[in-house]
């Protein structure tokens, strides 16, 4: 039977880490544009598999018409998939969308639920998705958000082997301080986007790299030089 391989990384390396992140991105809100919680929910729902940007030039049209949880119940299923469209897989994120608006109705009074347990009741709903919420608009850290770059950084960082969100999630809960739970995600995304991008990590530039195991491998410091 293999023994599972501990991960390299110590406490201060992910303290480090985050440090150095936070440095680079001072202002590492949440990329998608929303004003209350419901706007969040949603946008995060329209985010799988289609990107920030795209979803925020949606949602720009898309809050205006619908203000409520009720107002994506009164239009048919045929028209919300049209307004949101262009985010793609449209027809099953507008199952989502209504069906999560029907149980915010009848169960919250119309409220988006600010607890793990209820938001992943509602349809279309994972731990992603609710961390998100949970982080970015009601300030709670009950979990980490781990996206597409989330997966991505923190197997080429060396803090997981595992490629499962899930599994990923509980792997950085053990190592990440939960204080930084909320910024830890934030900020790795950040990063993800704009220097370590999918299939060209600009490792030359990047302020992590003497931690992460990628950029140590594929782009060491030279003797002499300093951080």
């Amino acid at each position: 039977m293999k023994r599972a391989r501990k991960m390299s990384k110590t406490p201060e390396d992910i303290d480090e880490v985050v440090r150095r992140l936070k440095k680079a991105y001072p202002d590492h809100r949440v990329a998608l544009d929303h004003g209350n919680a419901l706007e969040l929910l949603v946008a995060t729902i329209l985010s799988a598999q289609c990107t920030d940007v795209r979803v925020n030039q949606v949602t720009r049209e898309l809050f205006k018409k619908y203000k409520s949880a009720a107002d994506y119940l009164k239009v048919t299923q045929e028209e919300l998939e049209n307004d949101i469209r262009p985010t793609g897989f449209f027809r099953n994120k507008a199952r989502s969308i209504r069906g999560a608006c029907e149980v915010i109705i009848n169960r919250h009074g119309g409220e988006v639920p600010d607890t793990m347990e209820e938001l992943v009741k509602l349809p279309g709903v994972g731990r992603k998705t609710a961390n998100c919420v949970l982080a970015n608009f009601f300030g709670k850290a009950e979990g980490i958000v781990v996206d597409t770059h989330v997966l991505r950084l923190t197997k080429l960082i060396g803090l997981t082997k595992n490629k499962d969100a899930v599994k990923v999630e509980q792997d950085l809960m053990k190592i990440v301080p939960k204080k930084d739970w909320i910024d830890f995600s934030n900020l790795l995304i950040h990063n993800g986007r704009k220097v370590c991008k999918a299939g060209r990590p600009d490792c030359e530039i990047c302020v992590i790299r003497e931690i992460c195991d990628w950029g140590k491998k594929c782009c060491p410091r030279k003797p002499g030089t300093s951080r």
